[in-house]
Parts: C-alpha cells; structure tokens; sequence
C-alpha cells in the first residue's frame, strides 16, 4: 500500500449541507483546525436540489399567477404563454447568488481544509477520503462530525425501474415544462411543486396513499389542498400506485402510465412527466458506520441528547439522525454541537423548538402542539384569530387564512398553526417566544407596525384576558381606584 498523507486536526466534518457548514464556520472562527469532507456539490441539498431552487421556483409560478390573475384591475393586459424558460433560469439565477456564500473557496478563506472527496471510516478515529482521481487522504481527527444529509426514498412499484422518473434532485434541470406532471406524495415537496408546475402552465395529478400535508394542522392542511385544487390540481387521496408503465413511442403527454387503485376502483393514469416525492432517507451507504462503532436504527444514525452517537467521539446531525428533517433543524443541531465541541456546555436537543412551514399560496406553517391534538381535559386551550379580522390581510386582498395559539397552563405556549399569506411568519414569531419559554402574556409586549399581518398574534393572545374585566375582584378593584380619583 503507497504512503498516503495524515491530516490530524480538531474536528473533520463529512458533509457540507447546511449542519456540516454551520459547524465548520462556527469552529474555524474560534481557531480549531477543521477538515471539511464534501463528494458532491457543496452547499448540500437545501442550496442545490432543496429549499433554493423550490422557493425560487415557487417564486416565479407567483409572478405569473399574479399577472393571469389581475385581470379585474387591468383588463387591458394581454397574457401570453408562460416562458418556462425564464422560470428556470430564476432558479439558476438563485443557486448561482447563493453559491459562493456555500464555496469551497469561501471556507478555505475562513481556515477550513476542504476535500472533495468520498469518505469511509476504516476505525473508530480515522476516516479515509478518496478523491475522484483515486488520491486518498488519512484523516484522524479528534471528534467528527457526520452530516451528509438525505436522498429521495424510491418507492418499490413494479415497472418504476423501466420508467425514468424525477426527484427533487433532478427536477430542477427539466428543459421544457411538464405536459402533464404526475406527483406520488403529497407531502411537503410534492404539494410545493404541484402548484408551481400547475402555474407555470402543466397539467398536474397528486396521488397520496395516506393523509395529504400529514403533520400539519388537518383543518389547515385542507384550506391549501382546496386552493391546489381550484388551480387545476388533481389529487387522488388514499389510492395506491400498483404499478408503473412507460413507453417511449406514445405521445408525448402519455408516456408514463400508472395503475391506481383508489376507493372508486382501479383505473390508469397517463403523464408526460413522473415525480417522487414520497420521502428521504439519510445517505449513509459507503461510510464506514460498522467499522467507526456507530450504531443505526430504523436506517437513521441514533444519537443521544447531545447529539453524540454510540461513538461518543462522533456526532450525527441534520438529516442523517432523523429528528426534524428540515435545514435550520439541522443548522440549529450543529450550533449545539459547536457550543458541546468548544465549552463542554450540556446540550439537549430536545429543547429545541422546530417550526414547520410550506410555501404554497396559502402558505401552511405549525411549530409544537397542533390544535386538533388537543383533548377536553388536558388544561389546554386553543386560540383563534381569522386573517379576515386582520386589517392589513383585508387590505391587501388576503383575507383568507387563520392563526390559531395552543395555550396551556399558566398560559405557557405550547404550539400554533397558520394558514395564509405569511404563515411561516408569524409561525417563526411565535416559535422564537416558546423557545425562550413565553407565556401568552409576552405576545402582548411586543409592537407591530399598522396594519401589518404580525397584529394577528397579539389579537389570539387578547382572547386569553377576554373575561378579565369580568372577574369581580378585579371590578371591585378598578372601581375603588376610580373613586380614588
């Protein structure tokens, strides 16, 4: 075997998503030695097949849905097809803006040794990385950190091996829009590109084998189906896909077929365009786990409080560990393990408040508690504030939505759910206050410019003191005061 080079710094990080990045930053400016382990693009998912390209899609099916519809303000306007070309070329634009924030070059600026390379533990201390050119490097640090993320679950339908289909991480390189898009999955990823695809001027199918948006508030949830729906979606709820069929000579709008059972029988759909969206699962093949001594269940690295796997050397954040798989989940785990790393400080990950938003029109946000989980008894109570008692949402033409605040004794929040313009908004507000450990009262402190839709936080929390001026202590009290002059 040749000699190959030893690297021994503080830390060596596999993966440069956004925990692997955080952490490397983070442990870089208190002057640890860092070695950063990337065999993809750097920036991870979330910059590259993730959040920046959805939203920025997402973005530009908004404009065009905003031209179509304002016609009963300018009936003059004249609108032509939709360039699908543009729409792409602002998800490239947003990527490229990004990029150099993510770079190699820009954490190499901050100190950090970065390898571009595919990494395998040979021992519980020493990783090997191999570049693509086969060079290899030892790399025997004194913690590590593993946060590769994810990769798209591929659902076992017979036939889906002969049909090419997408993922979010190809979906963002189609050429030409979609005839006819059909989407397995109604979470999150499925949902979000159903309505960008469907505004940008495809014909798009969803089908679900479950709960449609599951893990969001149902009532919530249904406005925002409801909205996909009178845009032209379809969506097929409890149907199965049995099996897949693609033939290359059909037309172009009915090259992919799939057999689906649904509860009015079998029948068979046909698109131009298939989409999985049913799920992630951590990119852990080819690490070496067994030989570094890190256990796994459930196919996700398991990881105690502070985030330290069964290695108590290696820790396993973000997506890989299977806790909250959303970005500042993961961003917010490798601050915890940064603060562990340089201070010895306790962490607990199970304090952290992780809020959940999607981006669709209406967008859909929940952190903590959802209101229909609540039972009589429990000593909870749900708060509620329609968007059509906001003045700002009525001015602006979005009065459709609502804020609902779980409060529970002594008024402690325990979680919310939103829905309409700038729910992930006010969901980030309100997530902010429970993380300090808020209680309703604090809602009231705080000021928000007239009329903006942050006013609806302070309308759920009036509704906690409505029968204040009715107790009669407090009545007796106020009266005596008055007569006191």
């Amino acid at each position: 075997m040749s000699e190959q080079t030893t690297l021994c710094p503080d830390t060596c990080i596999i993966g440069a998503g956004a925990a692997g990045l955080t952490a490397a930053a983070a442990l870089s400016a208190f002057g640890r030695q860092v070695v950063l382990i990337e065999k993809g693009k750097m920036g991870g998912d979330c910059l590259n097949y993730g959040c920046v390209p959805s939203k920025a899609l997402l973005a530009a099916a908004e404009r065009a849905n905003a031209v179509q519809s304002a016609g009963d303000l300018l009936p003059q306007l004249v609108s032509g097809p939709i360039d699908f070309a543009v729409a792409r070329k602002n998800v490239e634009d947003a990527i490229a803006a990004i990029a150099p924030h993510d770079s190699k070059e820009r954490f190499e600026e901050l100190g950090v040794s970065v390898l571009r390379a595919e990494a395998r533990f040979i021992s519980p201390r020493l990783v090997q990385a191999t570049a693509l050119n086969g060079a290899q490097v030892l790399v025997k640090a004194r913690r590590f950190i593993v946060a590769t993320g994810a990769t798209a679950t591929v659902p076992p339908i017979p036939g889906l091996e002969q049909t090419p289909y997408l993922t979010n991480e190809n979906l963002f390189s189609l050429q030409e829009r979609p005839k006819h898009l059909l989407v397995i999955g109604a979470g999150p990823i499925g949902v979000e590109m159903a309505q960008a695809h469907a505004r940008l001027g495809s014909k798009v199918t969803i089908i679900e084998s479950a709960q449609p948006l599951s893990g969001f508030e149902p009532r919530h949830a249904e406005m925002v189906l409801a909205q996909l729906q009178a845009e032209g979606v379809d969506l097929l709820s409890a149907a199965h896909v049995k099996n897949s069929h693609y033939n290359a000579d059909a037309s172009c709008q009915e090259r992919v077929k799939l057999t689906v059972e649904t509860q009015a029988g079998v029948q068979t759909i046909a698109g131009s365009h298939l989409l999985l969206a049913t799920g992630r699962k951590p990119k852990l093949d080819k690490l070496g786990l067994r030989e570094a001594g890190v256990a796994t269940r459930n196919g996700f690295i398991t990881v105690s409080s502070n985030l330290k796997t069964s290695n108590r050397r290696i820790f396993a954040l973000g997506d890989v560990n299977g806790l909250h798989q959303f970005t500042h989940a993961a961003g917010g785990q490798a601050a915890l393990a940064v603060r562990n790393i340089l201070f010895r400080l306790p962490v607990n990950h199970r304090k952290m408040v992780v809020p959940a938003a999607l981006y669709t029109s209406p967008e859909l946000a929940c952190v903590g508690m959802l209101p229909s989980s609540i039972t009589r008894g429990d000593g909870l109570q749900v708060l509620s504030a329609p968007f059509s008692q906001n003045d700002r949402a009525v001015a602006a033409g979005h009065a459709e939505g609502e804020l609902q605040i779980v409060v529970g004794k002594k008024g402690r929040l325990c979680g919310a759910s939103a829905v309409g313009v700038g729910a992930g908004e006010l969901i980030g507000l309100l997530a902010s206050e429970m993380s300090r450990g808020s209680k309703v009262g604090a809602l009231l402190s705080n000021s928000f410019p007239y009329p903006t839709y942050g006013e609806l936080i302070k309308r759920v929390a009036l509704q906690y003191y409505a029968n204040v001026p009715k107790k009669p202590l407090l009545r007796r009290a106020a009266a005596l005061l008055a007569r006191l002059g």
